[in-house]
């Protein structure tokens, strides 16, 4: 979760496509060529994280391996691309496969206690995209200076929140009980968590705005669909978690 972190100031967000010059004769970046970029990684994604799942039936001691293999490459390849945009290219595809084999094994182990959760948790994620999408392009929500201070505040506080208890668990053994309790006030916790990395696509989507009308340099298509499913992975595992939860009341 972190990762979706790591470039949420808005001017940093913002600027990133003025950072990377163009080649010659590379062209520009255009939105339905981030479009096939990102629906490209969705797909690598997908494909990796069935074949961690696939390995459950005949190989389950490998589930820990892969995913553990997948968050942590994930997670450098997401470093590295956010420091360096240009690299996009590259390291976006190589951390949608590395992002697959994580929530591969993360939502096998969820759906072995939870039959079919994280089918349900699929739908929700597409379904509140496409709803954050029409509310963009309607104009009903804008990425105005205001709005991103705010969504980028609260994703801070999330975010203190999961290396608070993460620093709990390593030394006490439990970490903040807000975070995986299923009670009211842990369920409240988990719908402020989704609704944050819900509107954390509405910065995506003006990320790439920005980026076409500048006439970024082509190859930071490639970089659109990286933060966009960056954050697709996020709000993927949140619901996951508020899905859980939910079971158990």
């Amino acid at each position: 979760m972190k990762r979706e972190f790591a470039s949420s100031n808005p001017a940093a967000r913002n600027a990133v496509f003025t950072r990377v010059g163009a080649q010659a004769g590379e062209g520009v970046m255009t939105l339905g060529g981030t479009l096939g970029k990102t629906a490209l990684l969705l797909l690598l994604t997908a494909g990796s994280a069935v074949y961690t799942w696939s390995q459950v039936a005949t190989h389950a001691e490998r589930i820990g391996f892969l995913t553990m293999t997948g968050a942590l490459g994930g997670f450098a390849l997401a470093m590295l691309t956010i420091f360096v945009p240009r690299l996009a290219p590259i390291t976006a595809p190589f951390y949608a496969v590395l992002e697959g084999l994580a929530l591969g094994g993360i939502s096998a182990i969820y759906n072995a206690r939870y039959a079919g959760l994280p089918v349900q948790a699929v739908g929700l994620t597409l379904a509140v995209a496409l709803v954050m999408l029409a509310l963009y392009r309607s104009g009903a929500v804008r990425a105005t200076p205001r709005v991103r201070r705010v969504i980028t505040v609260a994703g801070l506080g999330v975010l203190a929140a999961y290396l608070t208890s993460m620093v709990m668990r390593l030394f006490t053994g439990e970490g903040l009980a807000i975070i995986s309790s299923a009670s009211p006030l842990g369920i409240a916790f988990s719908v402020v968590v989704c609704a944050v990395a819900a509107f954390y696509l509405i910065l995506d989507f003006d990320l790439i705005e920005e980026g076409i009308a500048s006439g970024a340099p082509k190859r930071m298509e490639w970089y659109g669909g990286f933060m966009l499913l960056m954050t697709l992975v996020w709000l993927y595992l949140e619901l996951l978690r508020l899905l859980s939860k939910l079971n158990r009341r």
